[in-house]
């Protein structure tokens, strides 16, 4: 689950100070999901695909109306 209004106003994960974009950062340099979850015990395998699901969701560049 991502959280906003932690991280100055940047998603992070589960309203921890972790943001997603550490953990994608840390996935695009070659880190593989069982390392990060050797690096950050909290978290679980489901974070990290959320993560990216996230990423991916940004990257088709939807855009929501906030009227």
């Amino acid at each position: 689950m991502l959280t906003w209004g932690r991280c100055c106003g940047k998603p992070c994960i589960r309203g921890m100070r972790l943001t997603v974009g550490r953990v994608l950062s840390q996935i695009g340099a070659g880190e593989s999901i069982e390392e990060l979850l050797v690096d950050y015990p909290y978290l679980e395998k489901e974070d990290i695909l959320q993560s990216l699901q996230y990423a991916a969701w940004l990257a088709q560049g939807y855009e929501i109306a906030l009227n």
